[in-house]
Formats: structure tokens, C-alpha cells, sequence
């Protein structure tokens, strides 16, 4: 069998995550009906990063073994041609046996984004959060920066991880015209982890927090109203380093 190494673009507004569900529409499923047209037979595609429901990715990396006659180009070409529009495979490779796409990656990078315009574009409107209200740049930056850090997020989760210590090495907001952007990268994040420090970010930049409220959220270690969670629109995984 061949171990073959797919980087993935897609909009996640239709799917309900990564993750295969029983009845479900998901990024893992379809992908494996796919292969399954081309080699006959179910094969298991291993994502870096489970992405929840509505969440985009413009490189997700996966992996999978399997044994089948096309070559790496057809390969490529055919399941382009089967999936779905919105799932783009942009490269195909041939990996090392064992190369694993989560086990192997070194970071990830995720990006959210958020419109401040009265108005948002329709072709935006898919892909950024739509917040017409003022959010003070310098305010949200010195928050941002309290994330850099190796710590407990459980704080900043939805479940109870048993490793729940994460390395972030970047936390930043950049402003651009009308459209803020945050980028975060670790080692590795809990679920809805990024949505949740997005959420309290916008909870500091609205001034319903104080920046130092997220010590305190670190400390405690839960989950408070002071930290929601943001919505899965704005939220793309841009690359995985290996």
C-alpha cells in the first residue's frame, strides 16, 4: 500500500465538521465516499485538523493508504473530479510509510476573520463574522498577547481534555481597511479552542471585560460567560508545518 499525502481547500458552511457522523454531511465522509468510487473499497482518510461544523480550511492536510491502480497525477485529477465544488484537493503526493497528517504536524495555523463595514460583502459573507460596531485595535492586541504562552486552555475549551496544556507561539490582530484578522498558531488546539479565545477577545474589545479578566480565566481553569464562544463562519485553517 502507498501512503498518499493530500493538502485540502474548502468552504465548510455546508458540512458538519471534519469528523465522519452517522446520517451526516462531513468533510472525512465525503472524501472517503470518494475514494471508495476510485479503489472499490472503503478507505480511512486521517485529517491534522479536526475542523468543527462551519469551519474553512485553505490547508488542511490528510493522509491516507491505499492501494489502487491510478497514478498520483489521475489520482489527483479523478478526485477533483468526484468531490463536490467546495472540497478542492490542491496537492497529492506520495509519503513516507509512516507519515501520519496529525500525529507528525508541528503547528497549526488558524485565521478568523471579522468585518467592522455597515455593511457586509455577499461574497464575505460566508467566510467572515459581521460585526458593524466599533472594536478598538490597540485593546484588542494587548489581549491577544496574554495568549503567547504554554499553558492549561482549559479555560478556553468545550470538554475536558486530558492533555489540556497547549504551546501557543502567536497571538495577533492585524486591521485592514474595514476587516480585522486574528492568526493563531500552536502546537496543537482543543475543541471550539480558537472560537472560544475569539470569543472572549471580542468580549475585551467590546469592553464588556477587562484584559485582565483572562488571567483569571487561565487560573480558574473553566469555561464563564466572560468567554464565548465565536461563531464557526469567520474561523479558516490556513496550514500545518511538519
Amino acid at each position: 500500500m502507498k501512503n498518499y499525502k493530500i493538502t485540502l481547500s474548502y468552504d465548510g458552511t455546508d458540512y458538519c465538521g471534519w469528523q465522519v457522523q452517522p446520517r451526516l454531511r462531513t468533510i472525512q465522509g465525503t472524501l472517503q465516499e470518494t475514494l471508495a468510487r476510485l479503489g472499490g473499497r472503503e478507505i480511512c482518510v486521517h485529517g491534522a485538523g479536526r475542523t468543527d461544523a462551519g469551519v474553512h480550511a485553505m490547508g488542511q492536510t490528510a493522509n491516507f493508504k491505499a492501494e489502487l491502480k491510478l497514478g498520483d497525477t489521475e489520482l489527483f485529477k479523478a478526485m477533483n473530479a468526484i468531490l463536490p465544488a467546495d472540497i478542492r484537493v490542491l496537492s497529492l503526493e506520495t509519503a513516507p510509510p509512516g507519515f501520519h497528517s496529525r500525529r507528525n504536524a508541528r503547528a497549526k495555523t488558524y485565521r478568523y476573520r471579522i468585518v467592522t463595514a455597515s455593511a457586509i460583502s455577499p461574497f464575505d459573507l460566508r467566510f467572515a463574522l459581521h460585526h458593524p460596531y466599533p472594536l478598538p485595535i490597540k485593546r484588542l492586541r494587548d489581549a491577544a498577547r496574554l495568549f503567547v504562552r504554554t499553558g492549561d486552555f482549559s479555560g478556553f475549551s468545550s470538554n475536558k481534555d486530558r492533555s489540556p496544556v497547549r504551546h501557543v507561539t502567536r497571538s495577533e490582530w492585524q486591521k485592514k481597511g474595514d476587516e480585522l484578522i486574528y492568526t493563531i498558531q500552536a502546537d496543537g488546539f482543543l475543541r471550539y479552542m480558537v472560537r472560544t479565545i475569539v470569543g472572549t477577545l471580542l468580549e475585551v474589545g467590546r469592553g464588556r471585560i477587562p484584559v485582565d479578566r483572562i488571567e483569571e480565566i487561565f487560573a480558574r481553569g473553566e469555561r464563564t460567560a466572560d468567554s464565548p464562544t465565536a461563531p464557526a463562519k469567520g474561523l479558516c485553517l490556513v496550514k500545518i508545518d511538519y
